[in-house]
């Protein structure tokens, strides 16, 4: 009698286990279909979206932070999805999440600061998306601006990721939010030059550059007597966008120039006194 109970509890367990193994089956393999579907819908959303700004032109910045926000969004309706899906009680799961509301408030407290600062800069707009700017002591261009983050790409092509509550509440320099840009040149000459024809041959050198804009009118002015040089201050007003080729440019055109003019560039000197 005994091992007829027994085998009949082992049995009713067996039985018990294979219920609860093809229920437990049935829960994963929904969770991971409404994972997948999910992930779809998810990416067919942001396509659509991406689709319906572009055509409206949107701005690249709101476009970005919207995506981003967005997909954020999706994806915790998505993991609530899959955790309903594998029989766990949402309203227990809400209930856990709320008792320990304190504890992830101030983990998250952070990237709050950082959705916080990326409304900010959306809404008071130091930059936008392709603008150059330097901030947090790195500089680079603007390739996103997300909820959290702001990207940006260095002219090395790296990828630096700034926080946006750092970046609203700091400095930001911003190279590409005027239309034009005033380049400075420092000529050193030797002493003994002839400054009125240096000062001749430079305005011939910016005269002949379509890019140097004649209003502000190029400034050319001895700057500094130097210990072994005399140094010309040239200082000339260009597009934002030709600002670096205006730069290395004129640095070569002057000296070629300067050498097929003779007018010569000065050495370091040291004189040594014997007593």
């Amino acid at each position: 009698m005994k091992e007829i109970f027994n085998s009949e509890s082992m049995q009713a367990l067996v039985e018990k286990g294979m219920d609860l193994g093809i229920e437990a089956g049935k829960s994963i393999i929904v969770a991971v279909v409404i994972y997948f579907v999910g992930k779809a819908l998810i990416t067919l959303v942001n396509r659509m979206l991406s689709g319906v700004m572009e055509r409206r032109k949107v701005d690249p910045a709101i476009q970005s932070f919207a995506k981003s926000l967005v997909n954020i969004l999706m994806m915790i309706l998505l993991v609530i999805s899959v955790v309903s899906a594998l029989g766990v009680n949402t309203t227990s799961f809400a209930a856990l999440l709320a008792s320990g509301g304190v504890a992830v408030g101030m983990a998250l407290s952070g990237n709050l600061q950082n959705l916080a600062g990326g409304i900010v800069i959306l809404l008071f707009r130091p930059f936008k998306v392709g603008d150059y700017i330097e901030a947090q002591g790195t500089g680079g261009t603007v390739s996103e601006i997300q909820i959290f983050h702001t990207i940006l790409t260095t002219p090395d092509n790296k990828k630096i990721f700034l926080p946006n509550g750092a970046l609203s509440s700091g400095n930001i320099t911003n190279y590409s939010k005027e239309s034009l840009r005033r380049v400075d040149f420092t000529v050193s000459v030797e002493y003994g030059a002839d400054i009125d024809k240096v000062r001749k041959v430079l305005k011939d050198i910016l005269d002949k550059d379509e890019r140097v804009l004649q209003e502000p009118a190029p400034v050319i002015v001895l700057g500094a007597l130097a210990e072994s040089s005399v140094n010309m201050t040239v200082r000339v007003w260009v597009k934002s966008e030709d600002y670096w080729n205006v730069f290395f440019q004129t640095n070569e055109t002057i000296y070629n120039e300067f050498n097929r003019q003779g007018i010569n560039f000065p050495y370091p000197q040291l004189t040594i006194h014997q007593g």
